[in-house]
């Protein structure tokens, strides 16, 4: 898919692609389908793991508020990025966010641009997701926090919660 791509649309079914979650036992392939079958999910994408906005504010702002987003009835916390597996999972360690949040890894961008969020960020970060938050139910986006290019104001996990 091109950056032209229009973005997903709330009311729209998350498209089938394959993501991968690396736990202690190894690197999971999961189909998109199955992974948000009968649940309902808050996710964030990210342009990359350990970068500066997303490992200084995005990911932290997730993991210190995950209570409360379970509270407020979601099954799964998840954060995309691509990027591949391990260092999803290192990421993830490196901010206390193992067995809190899923860190789902697009390593060929196959869901990122199924869901029309990839976007060419320069010549360091190349072909990456834009930044944002998606509420999922069921398979189906319920509710979309776009943010403007360069932007960190309406997929922070505190605006996520008072807008839901």
């Amino acid at each position: 898919m091109t950056e032209e791509t229009p973005t997903i649309g709330v009311g729209q079914t998350i498209p089938d692609a394959s993501i991968q979650i690396k736990s202690e036992e190894g690197v999971d392939s999961i189909a998109t389908a199955d992974y948000f079958k009968d649940c309902r999910v808050v996710m964030i994408a990210v342009p990359g793991a350990f970068t500066r906005t997303c490992s200084a504010k995005h990911l932290p702002g997730f993991v210190n508020n995950a209570g409360k987003f379970k509270a407020a009835g979601f099954d799964k916390i998840a954060c995309l990025a691509v990027n591949d597996a391990h260092v999803m999972r290192a990421w993830g360690l490196d901010n206390d966010a193992d067995g809190v949040i899923d860190m789902v890894a697009d390593p060929f961008a196959e869901f990122s641009d199924a869901l029309g969020l990839t976007r060419f960020m320069g010549p360091i970060l190349g072909r990456r997701s834009t930044r944002c938050a998606m509420i999922i139910e069921n398979g189906v986006l319920t509710k979309m926090f776009m943010e403007e290019p360069a932007a960190f104001e309406v997929s922070s996990a505190e605006h996520v919660l008072a807008n839901i």
